[in-house]
């Protein structure tokens, strides 16, 4: 099962451990994408903070974000399971999991990011501030920056089981499943019950508390119909819409009226 994340917004402090070593990031075949941002972000903040500040869409409170990204490359790194913080990574909470779940979470659970592409939550990274939307003036979108990159290196490391997607339309921007991958691949979204719609609260918990429980099951569902039933196992109420050709995902809705 590979399981596909949004990153958070807020992030948790890079604290004091070594810096990064870009070589040392999963999925290198990545690398060089993620150098070209990595370079041109830094250069951004360090040379003017106030440009840096409308490319990146920060409010003026979130200026000392620039001088993050200017130290991103001395900052010290921590495991990207430990950076990303927000709703979502709380229902998760990834270090209250019992060894093997958190031996199928170093392997199942990819992060995406606007600045290092996708990420393992092992790999080692400092805290920064790069989303997914930002165009930055040399490399423009970096949701289209990644698309070639991501298509040669994401379908390897879906392997042969479950892609479960769980990124906001921004990110799987990124990267669509295609072909023999795509038709294992289950999107899902999560809406409140009475009102049908897609509540940020409801969304970001309930995804983190979906994880949460697949990671500590005795067994991972290995195909969307698997998915589904382990959902429904799990007391979860979903509508499943299944591919109506062949290499296109299936699409979930989980509704719930308050977070389980």
């Amino acid at each position: 099962m590979l399981v596909l994340l949004p990153p958070s917004e807020g992030k948790a402090s890079s604290g004091r451990g070594a810096p990064l070593k870009p070589e040392s990031l999963s999925l290198p075949g990545l690398a060089d994408a993620r150098a070209a941002v990595l370079d041109e972000l830094v250069d951004l903040c360090a040379a003017d903070e106030d440009k840096a500040r409308e490319v990146l869409g920060l409010s003026e409170g979130l200026r000392g974000e620039i001088a993050k990204n200017v130290d991103l490359r001395t900052a010290g790194a921590r495991p990207a399971g430990e950076i990303y913080t927000g709703v979502l990574y709380d229902a998760l909470d990834l270090a209250s999991l019992d060894t093997a779940a958190k031996k199928r979470a170093a392997r199942s659970l990819l992060v995406f990011s606007g600045l290092w592409g996708a990420v393992r939550v092992t790999d080692r990274i400092p805290s920064y501030r790069c989303s997914m939307g930002v165009r930055l003036p040399g490399l423009g979108a970096l949701g289209a920056h990644w698309r070639a990159p991501m298509a040669d290196v994401l379908p390897e490391a879906a392997g042969n089981g479950l892609v479960l997607d769980l990124r906001s339309s921004a990110y799987a921007a990124a990267w669509k499943p295609k072909g023999e991958v795509a038709g294992r691949t289950a999107t899902v979204r999560v809406l409140h019950a009475p009102t049908r719609k897609v509540v940020s609260h409801f969304n970001k918990a309930t995804k983190g508390r979906i994880v949460r429980s697949l990671l500590s099951a005795p067994s991972v569902p290995g195909t969307p119909a698997e998915l589904v039933d382990a959902l429904r196992g799990l007391g979860y109420e979903v509508e499943a819409e299944t591919p109506g050709q062949a290499g296109r995902a299936w699409s979930l809705d989980v509704l719930v009226d308050e977070i389980h």
